[in-house]
């Protein structure tokens, strides 16, 4: 099997394997009958199309007694509900938690096991998410009458993770907008342009690449629905039209490597750069990490940001907390002042 198809078969159910674009099954010896006679079931093309099918045709267990089975029970009915980019980070997550936790029974979990976890997992950001969806399955436990309380919610208290606090200056941003690009359109264009709208309106990057002229663009500005919050909040921005920011779409629709794309941020194939199946944007990302490579090889600059760092400047160069807030379309302004507004505080 090759190196790519096993990284796509990571951190997926038991028995399930990705397989010419699909989601397969292999079926236990003697159920065949349970799913239509065949050894190789298809799931599905995505994996929430997976998820709902195998939680059709299984029957849901009824009596849980380890964690591990709490884990496939949450796996069916809760994983499935999440966004494409979460579901595929919880399946990474839950197959690290079933290999340590997996076989202990479902009462047996106490405060000093998740303690332990912590410290020996060792990458303490990837442990402390484990953690939160460890955590969430023994509140879905409760709720599903499995248990009568939480085993350790309210009495861990893991170290909290302290936010980026890298500032992009004002040269750096005037270096990446200088730098020479080898071809007319794409690649180091479409960047400095992308960095050019991102800090104008301090969206957020699948909001910024799910951009299309033709939906969001009208005669008073910008108006875009925050992707992340669209099912919680539905929180909607106008982002009023000014000439910097006119002259950041023209630039962007210049620098697009397809003329006929819906997106203002396109693919060589005309596409937008989100794989909304899974929620990523494994394009995009390789051309920033290669703009930031020659970056840092060809100017003064000698310290990578990412592009969510450039979120924060915007919000950091805002004239107020409130316009900072607005910006990032946020609705509590507390998460813009801990994470987003990085520059010091004049008094």
């Amino acid at each position: 099997m090759s190196k790519a198809r096993l990284n796509h078969n990571r951190g997926l159910p038991a028995r399930w394997r990705h397989y010419h674009g699909a989601y397969i099954y292999r079926v236990p010896a003697g159920l065949e009958m349970q799913w239509d006679g065949k050894k190789q079931f298809r799931l599905g093309a995505t994996l929430p199309e997976a998820f709902k099918v195998y939680a059709e045709r299984i029957n849901k267990p009824s009596e849980i007694g380890n964690i591990g089975q709490l884990f496939n029970r949450y796996e069916l009915e809760v994983v499935p509900t999440k966004a494409p980019k979460t579901q595929y980070d919880n399946a990474n997550h839950l197959r690290r938690l079933r290999a340590v936790f997996g076989a202990m029974p479902i009462t047996g979990i106490e405060p000093h096991h998740v303690y332990r976890y912590v410290d020996l997992r060792g990458a303490r950001v990837a442990a402390h998410r484990e953690i939160e969806v460890l955590s969430h399955a023994f509140t879905k436990a409760v709720e599903w009458g499995i248990i009568n309380r939480h085993p350790f919610k309210g009495q861990v208290r893991l170290k909290g993770e302290s936010p980026r606090t890298r500032y992009v200056e004002d040269w750096e941003v005037q270096e990446c907008l200088a730098m020479p690009a080898s071809r007319k359109r794409g690649s180091v264009l479409v960047i400095q342009a992308y960095i050019r709208l991102k800090l104008l309106t301090g969206m957020a990057r699948g909001d910024l690449l799910r951009l299309e002229p033709a939906r969001h663009f009208r005669d008073d500005g910008i108006h875009v629905q925050r992707h992340k919050t669209a099912s919680t909040t539905g929180q909607r921005t106008i982002y009023e039209w000014t000439p910097e920011r006119r002259a950041a779409v023209e630039e962007a629709t210049a620098a697009r490597p397809v003329d006929i794309s819906p997106f203002l941020f396109c693919n060589v194939a005309g596409k937008c750069y989100i794989n909304e199946s899974r929620g990523t944007a494994s394009g995009f990302n390789s051309m920033w990490q290669n703009f930031m490579t020659r970056l840092l090889a060809e100017t003064k600059v000698t310290e990578r940001f990412t592009e969510h760092d450039l979120r924060a400047k915007c919000a950091s160069d805002a004239a107020s907390l409130e316009t900072a807030r607005k910006l990032l379309a946020h609705v509590d302004s507390r998460m813009t002042a801990r994470v987003y507004r990085r520059k010091p505080e004049r008094v």
